[in-house]
């Protein structure tokens, strides 16, 4: 095999390499915890044997799986277009048929008991991004017991907030909720801005006293620590990605477009200076404004995927490897001559 033959295998394999680092397991992302949404009030109660009669009824809708991937109700595709992709009837599963339990219409699902005016809501972020929020509440004279419908909510979010900070792997950020009474659904949006990717979360909440049924439902509670730890062995979504999607949304999960590199042609043509000024300091993403650049917690405070900076640090090496190999053998040829 030529040097020529051989820089062009070495580059080849390594790109692979590269490529089989961006396609890798992916991991889970989030989902409400105050107020309690659904699919974690049903996983904190256990997919096998859940207590209440909502969550046995959704989880014999849906499979236990769905509850155990309880951080994952996303659309992968959403870029903003929410109402466009959710039909009516599936706002809490997003439009994704593996969460489908989580759209039974009925009054006695798992609540948190909430106050109007201001709220410290809690967003578990189990794979922190960049984003933002927008928290929508029901309308007044909601029924539970009818499917949900985008006209259900109010027509403007009641808090939005982008990057909000964390604690202790929470999302905190503070809305002022609207006066309400009696049972409510708050749904919430949290849309990355890192990636067309956004999730989904419906909370049942009860202001006052409970009068959506003929008996108050049970409280919801958000799963623990312990009970995230122990469940991730059972998470299809983070072992190897989503095992059921929806075409319709495309509702699997997605990371963060990898920054650009130069192409093969380009990078050909480039002159020594430029080659070598690539191989000794490739580009790195600048730090997100108002970053600390040497913070171990960038990644936890900002969101953003940790995948990114290597693909573009790692993809301009080997580009660059190649390049001074295809120069060096030319350089040599020639110098034989």
């Amino acid at each position: 095999m030529t040097s020529r033959r051989t820089a062009a295998a070495v580059t080849a394999t390594a790109l692979l390499g590269l490529s089989a680092l961006a396609s890798g397991p992916a991991f889970a992302h989030g989902s409400m915890t105050d107020p309690v949404s659904r699919v974690s009030a049903c996983y904190a109660e256990g997919p096998e044997s859940p207590k209440s009669a909502a969550c046995k009824a959704a989880v014999a809708a849906s499979g236990a799986q769905a509850f155990y991937d309880w951080n994952a109700v996303n659309i992968a595709n959403a870029a903003g277009k929410h109402r466009e992709l959710i039909p009516d009837g599936k706002l809490c599963s997003a439009g994704n048929d593996k969460y489908r339990g989580l759209d039974l219409a009925r009054a006695d699902w798992p609540a948190s008991a909430l106050d109007s005016g201001e709220h410290t809501f809690r967003y578990k972020g189990t794979a922190p991004h960049r984003g933002s929020f927008e928290l929508y509440v029901t309308k007044d004279g909601y029924d539970p017991s009818k499917p949900l419908a985008w006209s259900d909510l109010e027509e403007k979010p009641f808090a939005t907030v982008t990057d909000p900070r964390m604690e202790n792997g929470d999302y905190v950020f503070e809305g002022t909720v609207p006066a309400k009474s009696g049972r409510h659904l708050i749904y919430s949006i949290w849309q990355r801005s890192d990636s067309p990717e956004a999730f989904y979360t419906c909370s049942d909440v009860v202001f006052g006293k409970d009068s959506g049924g003929t008996a108050p439902a049970p409280t919801a509670s958000a799963p623990s620590e312990e009970q995230i730890e122990d469940g991730k062995d059972e998470s299809s979504v983070e072992h190897g990605g989503h095992g059921d999607t929806d075409p319709s949304t495309g509702a699997e999960e997605t990371a963060a477009a990898p920054e650009p590199t130069r192409s093969a042609e380009a990078t050909q043509a480039a002159t020594p200076a430029e080659t070598g000024a690539a191989a000794e300091t490739p580009n790195a993403p600048a730090p997100a404004a108002g970053s600390d650049a040497g913070s171990g917690e960038l990644l936890a405070e900002t969101g953003g995927d940790a995948t990114t900076p290597y693909l573009a640090v790692g993809g301009a090496a080997v580009l660059a490897l190649g390049a001074a190999v295809l120069f060096g053998t030319t350089r040599r040829r020639r110098t034989q001559r």
